[in-house]
């Protein structure tokens, strides 16, 4: 090997050893970072009395319960005299009031956007735009032991007789003729009485208070004619059932876009409203073999003509024709040669 590569050679080897050692002087003197500790900032204390607030948004007509209200400090310089202050305020005293001005989640309530039960026009601010009041009787034993409260929704099933023309037992049938009806009192009670141990006391009542349309209010006031009425208590979750029903049937439909405030209003559109029609329905024969399923007929006459056909006065001889007038069929013969 000739000298000019020998001294190429030591010259690349000095320079990758000064370039590692310069590198690693770098990485040495290049001070570690240390790993700190986030810094949580201090919740301020809000300096104030505990007002009363709503915990969800209450519009109009908004009967209110246990969960609806709570105290919460509030700044003391923004506390109106309207507030409702915790020293002052029993929290259970305002149970069964009604929602008179509409408060969104988080605001104080104030004393003159509630109406207490006995209060003048107390039944008239729980009522919604354009609904109307009914009162019901039902029977103890009909009204799902006293469980309903102001503010439930329930079913109304309305049970009769049909007795028909003919013999034999009448027709037995119960039916739902009326849903989705807003519970207003029971009673005369318009508030949920709470026992010292904290539970809502459960009383069984005759008569039961209920919002409707006016058409609804009609209906339900010839029910009452008709038979007996019974509760049947429904549950909350039906309401995302109807919710689909109603949008498959056109009657609501579905806002364009995202808007929140939108879907909200579409869901509470069907959450408060009650409906009729299309009703479902149980006669004695789905209850037993030994009930009838359909209205009976006319009975048969104690005179028959040919073939067992039955006519007031004999038999008949010649054509015959054949009336019916709702239920009742009659044949009629229209004469013959004997």
């Amino acid at each position: 090997m000739d000298g000019k590569k020998i001294i190429l050679l030591v010259s690349a080897l000095i320079v990758a050893a000064l370039t590692a050692f310069m590198a690693r002087s770098l990485v040495a003197g290049s001070s570690t970072p240390v790993a700190g500790a986030a810094v949580v900032q201090p919740v301020q204390q809000v300096d104030g009395p505990e007002v009363l607030v709503a915990t969800r948004a209450l519009p109009v007509g908004t009967i209110l319960d246990a969960t609806a209200l709570k105290f919460q400090p509030w700044p003391k310089e923004l506390v109106d005299n309207a507030y409702f202050l915790k020293k002052q305020t029993d929290l259970k005293s305002l149970q069964g009031t009604v929602v008179r001005n509409a408060i969104t989640a988080g605001q104080p309530v104030t004393q003159g956007a509630l109406v207490k039960p006995g209060d003048r026009g107390f039944l008239a601010a729980a009522l919604g735009p354009g609904m109307r009041a009914v009162t019901v009787p039902v029977q103890a034993n009909a009204a799902v032991a006293g469980f309903v409260f102001p503010g439930d929704r329930i079913d109304l099933m309305l049970t009769q007789t049909v007795a028909g023309g003919g013999d034999g037992p009448p027709l037995k049938v119960s039916e739902t003729v009326l849903r989705n009806l807003r519970v207003l009192a029971t009673d005369q009670r318009t508030d949920n009485t709470v026992g010292e141990d904290g539970k809502t006391v459960v009383r069984t009542f005759s008569s039961i208070t209920v919002e409707a349309t006016p058409k609804l209010a009609e209906q339900l006031t010839v029910a009452q004619t008709l038979g007996s009425l019974s509760v049947a208590l429904r549950s909350i979750a039906d309401n995302s059932a109807e919710l689909e029903e109603a949008i498959a049937s056109g009657s609501v439909s579905v806002p364009d876009g995202n808007d929140p405030n939108a879907e909200k209003a579409m869901i509470m559109k069907i959450a408060s409203r009650p409906t009729a029609g299309a009703s479902t329905f149980a006669t004695g024969a789905d209850v037993s073999r030994f009930q009838r399923s359909t209205v009976p007929g006319k009975p048969a006459s104690e005179t028959t003509g040919p073939n067992g056909v039955a006519f007031p006065g004999g038999a008949a001889t010649g054509p015959i024709v054949r009336i019916a007038r709702g239920n009742a069929v009659t044949d009629v013969s229209v004469g013959g040669k004997k």
